[in-house]
């Protein structure tokens, strides 16, 4: 064989073996994208990669009965691994972790069960007097096992997506309501000249940052809801100022 033909024959062979190993190396991603729960992919985008990691850092023990197991396993992850809802909805920050259990003090995560997502952190005023105190919810369910002292997913929906108060803790000011309410004149709480912000809105939530969760899928909202469906029901909170699960029998 002249070199001419040898060196077609070697190119030749060499581009059939490149063609091979990346038709090869398509076809096992193809096939590891299809078996999520054996893959995860690399920038961690699997959602039954999520799922399961929902359930290892899940912080309490879940009730999965007649729920779909993996809303619930999401909604762990987004709850717990993403918007650290329990940052907000815990009693209060040195309650958060167990004894010997913060992480701030290089110790191994452990969460407190007795105040996880039972609500009652005192946030304080976001408006002039007499605005009241902002107090975070309870988000675990109350005996009819459904979240946030018993909100549909449909409430819960509205809640994230509007951003209304549905329980009317924290209204505007008025003729019959003076004391735990919003004043309705306008107000400038930095003292900025030229500037007179509108005053809060008593009707919509503030603190919880639902301008920024409205944005989620439905799909997401649905798990976050499955899943603080599934956590223990807790009895905690601020008399007067929150709400109080019942968690009956």
């Amino acid at each position: 064989m002249n070199p001419e033909r040898r060196l077609l024959a070697t190119a030749t062979l060499f581009a059939t073996v490149m063609v091979v190993a990346s038709l090869s190396v398509i076809l096992r991603g193809q096939a590891e994208d299809r078996d999520g729960d054996q893959a995860q992919n690399s920038d961690g985008s699997s959602e039954q990669w999520k799922i399961q990691q929902g359930f290892r850092i899940a912080p309490v023990p879940l009730n999965l009965k007649g729920k779909d197991r993996d809303l619930v396993g999401l909604g762990s992850f987004i709850v717990n691994g993403v918007a650290d809802c329990n940052g907000c909805h815990t009693a209060a920050p040195q309650t958060e972790y167990l004894a010997s259990g913060n992480p701030y003090f290089g110790e191994p995560v452990k969460v407190n069960p007795a105040t996880y997502l039972g609500g009652g952190q005192d946030f304080g005023k976001v408006g002039p007097p007499p605005s009241p105190d902002i107090v975070s919810r309870n988000l675990t369910p109350d005996k009819t096992g459904r979240p946030e002292g018993g909100r549909s997913f449909q409430e819960f929906l509205q809640i994230i997506r509007t951003g209304v108060d549905l329980d009317n803790l924290h209204p505007n000011c008025s003729a019959t309501v003076t004391t735990n309410c919003f004043p309705t004149a306008t107000y400038n709480p930095a003292n900025i000249p030229g500037l007179a912000p509108p005053y809060t809105d008593g009707a919509l939530l503030q603190v919880m940052p639902w301008p920024v969760h409205r944005n989620m899928p439905y799909h997401d909202l649905l798990a976050i809801y499955t899943y603080l469906s599934a956590i223990p029901c807790l009895s905690t909170g601020k008399p007067g100022d929150e709400l109080y699960n019942d968690c009956g029998p």
